[in-house]
């Protein structure tokens, strides 16, 4: 394996459902001992990060996991197991996998959300911390936008039709070339069982999605206020997920991160960009 090639690989995690398959995508080289936890958000995948992991590979183990119920790892047979309690455990059996004492971690939305709850607890592993358009609060319009889509997606009869629909959903991304949305479509697709496409997540992800935002408004503050690893926080400038005030808010609590705006881009930077994959490495390499 080289640093511009990746491996792929599962790891066997449980629920009280039973076992599970958690996949996940290698970089770099294993002797390493600078590791990197890239996630991804609530119906994206580990897949994301490719072209990120391409570059940190060279000065990390960059690792990408597929959420359980995500990309190419298992779906739950308990769609209620669906929830951040899981996924930390899942993650924490990804670590024991990896031999590794602590990690550096970049989490997107959902993942950063797995992220500061590893990292607000005693004796983390999480030595430095990267949330990438996500905090404390989460919006109640962002909640109803999510909420609209997500397990909802159609099945489709090409990939051109799948581009056009991702295209739509996908659109606060920001701007992105033709050859990158074709690339997001190609990885977040699986053929289903009529021979059709469909969207890579298991669509009982939005149940447990639902059923945790019932209520509205998300607050978590208490959980970042026990965070204490270096932090940065990147907003996309159009965000409806991090808000403007949230992110001044967090930038005088807490870890009191560097909080940067990302010009152009709603929920959420993908990483795909010289400028964005900058952001990243300068802050994870820092001294």
């Amino acid at each position: 394996m080289t640093a511009a090639t990746s491996v792929e690989r599962k790891v066997w995690c449980t629920s009280p459902s039973g076992l599970h398959r958690m996949a996940y995508s290698e970089w770099g080289t294993r002797e390493n001992p600078q590791v990197l936890i890239c996630v991804h958000g609530l119906a994206r995948n580990g897949r994301d990060f490719d072209d990120l992991a391409r570059v940190m590979a060279t000065d990390y183990r960059v690792i990408c996991p597929d959420v359980v119920g995500r990309g190419r790892s298992d779906w739950l047979r308990d769609p209620l197991g669906y929830g951040v309690q899981q996924y930390v455990a899942d993650m924490m059996v990804l670590l024991a996998r990896l031999d590794v004492e602590t990690v550096h971690w970049l989490g997107t939305s959902m993942g950063g959300l797995i992220g500061m709850v590893l990292a607000s607890l005693e004796n983390t592993p999480v030595k430095r911390l990267l949330l990438n358009d996500v905090g404390p609060v989460i919006s109640a319009e962002a909640i109803r936008r999510i909420g609209d889509y997500i397990g909802r997606a159609p099945k489709f009869d090409s990939l051109d039709d799948a581009e056009q629909y991702i295209r739509l959903v996908s659109a606060p991304f920001g701007i992105l070339s033709d050859a990158q949305w074709r690339r997001l479509t190609e990885t977040s697709l699986r053929q289903a069982a009529e021979g059709r496409l469909e969207m890579r997540y298991d669509p009982a992800i939005a149940e447990s999605f639902r059923r945790a935002t019932a209520s509205g408004e998300i607050d978590l503050w208490p959980m970042y206020e026990r965070i204490r690893c270096p932090t940065l926080v990147l907003r996309g400038a159009h965000s409806d997920l991090l808000t403007p005030e949230t992110a001044q808010a967090m930038a005088v609590r807490g870890p009191r991160p560097e909080v940067v705006e990302v010009p152009g881009v709603g929920h959420a930077p993908m990483f795909m960009d010289d400028m964005q994959i900058g952001i990243v490495r300068d802050f994870l390499l820092a001294v």
